[in-house]
């Protein structure tokens, strides 16, 4: 399964607001509401209305600053005006994409409603959330949701649950961790080993905007060096193109009261996806926790108190696995039900049974895959290490037949 990174380098000169005019609200007397979410790659969907007319899906990210809207197309049906145009830099590389500034923006999701925004527009869907999701994708909601409520995210229940801050108690059975607000985003300071038992204290983003578990930016101390058995790999997009690295396997982390073992770490080539702006004032991170470690867990964010709980659920116990198949696919089609094969590991026995990249897959151990999501077939080539999967494909208009067994290399 590919990690996402949606890390977006913003400009500290976006248009201001008044706290009096802009913002989600909750309906007067109403506390608390349920709002039904859907889960991919362990990503937080959301449905949203832009502007009273335009039904969309949203990301919920807790790693972003300001609302984007993935392709301009939509804000030109809305006739949005712009009140400035940007050439950004983006992480995975150095190519500039062209993105605007749109303002007074209303968003509504079930039972709130939200006024007065501004959005980063881009110019096209340069992250390509559709196709690497499988399913459509327009947009990503970050701190503004986050800093007028307290935001549970049940992963288990699909269910997101916003509450006024000073209504909200928080249960005895979560363990309650500190965090900081820098920048507009979560930190937390959690004990981690990663080569051997020596322990240290580490700094953390909190992304619900990442796919991956565990994410290290190795130079940020000696003592995250890399383990020695790692494998080489494509970790996910940024909004300038790919982004690769390193997967490797972190021997604990310390979440609270809970200890995880044997993470799957992902160790960036670079770190060119790393916010920048207002980076100054703040010690530096030394990573990130992502979708797959924290969908562990039911997690409640607090910004306005500087909080965060969490409780464990049902897939707590589930073992870290890393794209087993060494595959990955793409969805394609106007349904999105087409999935073709985007990359091959090397040295993976996918790689070695004959499985080329713009490979289409028509079915899996016999079951066709049309009828299903992206997440779903993703399934079949991450369940457990030694499954004989036999897919068949479609290559140059002529079926062919592969089977090979899922291996972890890590």
């Amino acid at each position: 399964m590919r990690q996402f990174f949606f890390a977006i380098i913003f400009l500290s000169t976006l248009p201001g607001y008044s706290q009096q005019t802009l913002g989600f609200s909750l309906p007067d007397g109403v506390n608390r509401i349920d709002i039904p979410i859907e889960i991919h790659n362990n990503l937080i969907v959301v449905p949203v209305i832009l502007n009273n007319r335009l039904p969309l899906k949203f990301i919920i990210d807790t790693g972003v600053r300001t609302a984007i809207l993935t392709q301009k197309v939509y804000s030109d049906i809305l006739n949005l005006s712009y009140t400035r145009k940007y050439s950004l830099s983006g992480p995975g590389g150095q190519k500039l994409v062209d993105a605007f500034i749109t303002s007074n923006v209303t968003f509504d999701m079930p039972g709130v409603h939200g006024q007065g925004h501004s959005m980063l527009v881009l110019q096209e869907d340069y992250l390509e959330l559709k196709n690497s999701m499988g399913t459509d994708v327009h947009g990503i909601l970050g701190y503004e949701l986050f800093s007028r409520f307290v935001v549970m995210i049940d992963y288990e229940a699909k269910k997101m649950t916003l509450m006024r801050p000073e209504n909200f108690k928080p249960k005895k059975s979560y363990q309650a961790l500190p965090i900081r607000i820098e920048d507009t985003k979560p930190f937390v300071e959690l004990i981690i080993s990663v080569r051997d038992s020596a322990q240290m204290t580490a700094k953390f983003l909190v992304d619900t905007g990442a796919s991956h578990g565990l994410l290290i930016e190795e130079d940020s101390d000696k003592r995250l060096r890399m383990p020695d058995k790692n494998i080489s790999s494509i970790l996910g997009r940024g909004i300038a193109g790919i982004i690769t690295g390193k997967i490797s396997r972190t021997k604990s982390l310390k979440f609270g009261k809970y200890e995880l073992n044997d993470l799957i770490t992902s160790f960036p080539d670079d770190y060119a996806y790393r916010d920048s702006v207002g980076s100054k004032n703040f010690s530096p991170r030394n990573g990130s926790v992502g979708g797959d470690l924290l969908s562990r867990f039911t997690v409640i964010f607090n910004f306005p108190g500087e909080m965060m709980y969490i409780k464990k659920n049902p897939s707590f116990k589930k073992k870290f696995y890393y794209s087993l198949s060494g595959i990955t696919l793409r969805a394609k089609g106007p349904k999105l039900r087409e999935y073709e094969i985007s990359d091959v590991r090397t040295n993976t026995t996918a790689a070695a049974a004959g499985l080329k990249v713009g490979d289409v897959i028509i079915s899996v151990n016999g079951v066709s895959v049309a009828d299903y999501e992206l997440s779903y077939v993703n399934n079949f080539f991450n369940s457990k290490p030694g499954r004989k999967i036999k897919v068949e494909i479609l290559r140059n208009g002529e079926k062919l037949k592969k089977e090979f067994l899922l291996e972890n290399q890590i």
